[in-house]
Order: structure tokens, then sequence, then C-alpha cells
């Protein structure tokens, strides 16, 4: 019995926060004689003070893609004429770091990046999509992108009396000014993730190793034995990416970074450096800019098809399955509630989810597949009813024995969905991001629907049915 009570006020506690989340602002305002309330429930901020946690003052709000709030979109294609075929696709993903860099520089708090690749072999050609919804200046945005990435190699500034700072110098907090040298970008030849295993030094782990060409060799080894027991400062865009310091003179052309570096960071650190080594001009083929009218415009029609589609589902289960249809029809409500909550960024470390026109098809459509389970259920309550047995036994056994079912339907949806979301970036499969968006919103609803559809209805029932 504790178990079942335990089960009720999950749901309850689990619906009055989603209610609150997904719900827009309500204003409530009540006077009679001493009693005035005047306060607003729901909405996009959340402003409590709870138990155990203290003052909660977080905001949940949709995040919009492009179609929906507008913006600009480009199609950029790599010359890969001057690349190895095997550094090619480590060429297109530095061009990708480095416009993401950019996109997020101007201000563009949710960009989608992606890169393609179309053919095989010599004559394959590599591209980068970039939607920048909320853009306005096009224009801008589009020189921004499109420019070459400068990679420098700077060393500390030592002023000296008389002289004015230098125009280039960079202030760095902590570390002090460094100025330009004439070690770039094009003097490197190889960046790349190595590991120390050995377990008395101090930085072993991931590591990056450089290689420099014979010009950029020499000009290295100057740097360093000018530079002993001093940081020589990497800089990509007039950003540090790195300052180690020089334990000793490098004469080879080969370097090590190491630090406590994580193996994403390492990598992530020699993907920034190498689009320096490999720099791969891109030229515009296709720009288009969205205006949010005609997202608008979607949107609102999506919405009306959702707010019919969810009257029409619920309706047909009423009056096809009665009281259990309303029970029903009550989990699809905490169904959407839910959904919703999880769009506008209810699940910490998950962020909100970006709404596209695709996005929110995905969510209409497990709308629809939500009652799936508890059509499944009701109709195998109905065959052990026919069957003569009391209606609690007859309710049990309709959830167990259905369970195989609802379950394996589900499960198949969610390997699709896997499949179109590609997390792994397989370059056979789909990497199209609005066809992405349809199947994480359509997974989403499938696994809240598992929820809703048999837990919730279950325990509803409970409550409801005696037998």
């Amino acid at each position: 019995m504790r178990s079942k009570l335990k089960i009720y006020y999950l749901i309850v506690i689990i619906t009055v926060t989603c209610f609150f989340i997904a719900v827009p602002a309500i204003p409530i305002k009540f006077n009679f004689r001493q009693f005035n309330i005047d306060t607003v429930i729901g909405g996009d901020t959340i402003k409590a003070n709870l138990p155990l946690i203290g003052r909660v003052n977080k905001s949940f709000e949709f995040k919009k893609g492009l179609d929906i709030q507008g913006g600009v979109h480009v199609v950029l294609r790599a010359d890969m004429t001057n690349i190895a075929e095997e550094d090619r696709l480590n060429a297109i993903e530095s061009v990708k770091n480095v416009i993401e860099r950019r996109v997020n520089l101007f201000g563009v708090s949710e960009p989608t990046i992606v890169t393609s690749k179309i053919g095989v072999g010599e004559k394959a050609e590599y591209r980068v999509v970039v939607d920048m919804p909320g853009v306005s200046d096009a224009k801008e945005a589009i020189n921004l992108i499109g420019e070459t990435a400068q990679l420098e190699f700077r060393t500390l500034y030592k002023q000296t009396d008389g002289k004015e700072p230098l125009a280039d110098m960079i202030d760095v907090q902590g570390l002090g000014s460094f100025v330009s040298t004439d070690l770039t970008g094009k003097d490197l030849r190889r960046a790349e993730v190595v590991f120390n295993n050995s377990s008395n030094s101090a930085d072993s782990g991931p590591q990056v190793s450089l290689s420099f060409n014979v010009e950029g060799a020499k000009k290295f080894a100057k740097l360093t034995q000018d530079n002993l027991g001093k940081p020589i400062a990497i800089f990509l865009d007039n950003q540090i990416v790195s300052a180690p310091t020089v334990q000793s003179a490098i004469l080879d052309g080969n370097a090590v970074i190491s630090g406590s570096f994580t193996v994403d960071q390492a990598n992530s650190l020699a993907i920034q450096l190498r689009v320096g080594a490999l720099p791969v001009p891109v030229k515009i083929i296709e720009q288009q800019e969205i205006g949010p009218t005609l997202g608008q415009i979607s949107v609102n029609k999506t919405f009306m098809a959702g707010v019919i589609g969810f009257f029409l589902v619920a309706l047909f289960m009423f009056l096809y399955y009665g009281k259990l249809g309303l029970i029903a029809n009550f989990a699809l409500s905490i169904y959407v509630l839910i959904v919703v909550a999880i769009y506008k960024g209810l699940i910490p470390g998950l962020g909100a989810i970006v709404l596209t026109l695709p996005g929110l098809a995905g969510f209409l459509l497990s709308i629809g597949m939500a009652v799936d389970a508890n059509i499944l259920i009701f109709e195998r309550i109905r065959e052990e009813l026919l069957q003569k047995k009391p209606l609690g036994i007859a309710i049990e056994l309709g959830f167990e024995r259905s369970w195989s079912s609802v379950r394996d339907s589900n499960f198949s949806t969610l390997i699709t969905a896997f499949v179109l979301i590609n997390p792994f970036n397989l370059n056979f499969l789909v990497t199209s991001g609005p066809v992405r968006g349809f199947a994480i919103t359509l997974a989403i609803g499938v696994l809240v629907s598992l929820f809703t559809g048999v837990v919730v209805t279950r325990n509803l029932i409970r409550v409801f049915f005696k037998g």
C-alpha cells in the first residue's frame, strides 16, 4: 500500500511541476473581505522557496529554430584542392569548429552547424550548412563566417622605458600582455592527440602534439630558446587557446602541449590548432534570409492542428471506452504537460529543445501514438471481462498481458528514431537537422507516453475502479 501511495504522490508532484512550467502566464486576482490574491501562475519563469532546496529562480522558455524564429541559412563549400584526401575530414571539422565559434561570438545562442559530404573519392564535395536563428544583419553574419581563421603564437611583452605599447598587444588576465611573432598557423604542419602513459609524470594522460614545417621549426626553435621558463601563448582569432610554459629549447620542430586535459579537451584543442595547419577556403554557394512571419503563421496553424487533434483523440477515447477513456484522456493531458515542460528545459543538463516545424510535427504525431498503449490495454481488459473474470483481476491481467505488445511497438519506434537522429554522425545515414529534430521530439514523446500510458493510467484505474 505504501509503495502505491508513493507512486500517486510522484504522479501528483510531476503533474503540478510540469503544469507550472508548461502553461503560459495566468494572472489570478481575487478580492473578498480580508482575502486579497494578486499573483501569476505559470509562465516562463519559476520563482519559489522550496524546502531542502532554497530559493528557485529559473527561466523556462521555448527555443525557436530557424524556420519559426526567422534568420539566415547559409551553405558553404570547402575547397579541398590542396588538402590530402586522408586529411579532408579533419579539415572540414576544423572549418566547422571555427565557424561555430565565430557565430557564437556574433551572439547567436542556438546556431545549427553541420557538415556534409557529397560523393566519394577525390571528387567528393565537402559542405558546411549554417543556420542562425534570430539574426537580422545577414550581411554581417555572412562576412563573419566566411573570414579566414588566424592562428598565432605570441610571446610576453617586455615594456621598455620611453616606448609606447605595441598596437597589436593583447592582454590576458593573470598572464600579462602578449605580442605577435612571425610564427603563425601557416607554419604548423600537424596537430594531434597523443597520450603520455608514464605513471610518474604529473602530465600523464592526453596531450596535444605539434609538428611544424621546416621554416616553422626554425622559428619555433628560436622562440623557445629566447623564452625559457616563460609562456608562449597560442591565439586563434585573437582568442587565447593555450599558454604552455617553455621547459626547454625545442629544436626539431616537434612539441607537446601538456596539462590536465581530458580526452575531449585535448581533441578539441587539436582541432582548433589544425585550422591554422589546414586552411580551407570556403565559398558561399547558397544563402537565404528566412522571415519570422512565415514561421509564426506555421506555428499558429500547427498549434491549432494540435488542439483539434487532441480533442478528437480524447472524444474517440471517451465515446469508445467510457470511464476508462476518461482516465486515458486525463493521462493524455499529463502527457502533454510533461512533454511541453521537457521542451522548455525541465531536465537539467539537457536544456531546452530547439523547436522547429518538423519537431512540432513529431510532437503532434506522438499525441496520437500516446493512446496506443491504452487501446491495447483496454482491449485486453475487455477480453478478460468477456471470460467472466472479476473487474479487479481483469484490469491487472489486462496490463500484464498487454505489456509485451506495448513494449515491442514502442521499442521499434525508438529504434527508428535512433537511426534518424544518427548520434554518431555516420555518413551513410541521414544528417539533416530537420529530420533529427523530428526524430528527437518523436523519441521524447514515445518515452513519456510509456510512463503516462502505463504507470499513470494503471494507478488512476486502481483508484477509480473497484473490483
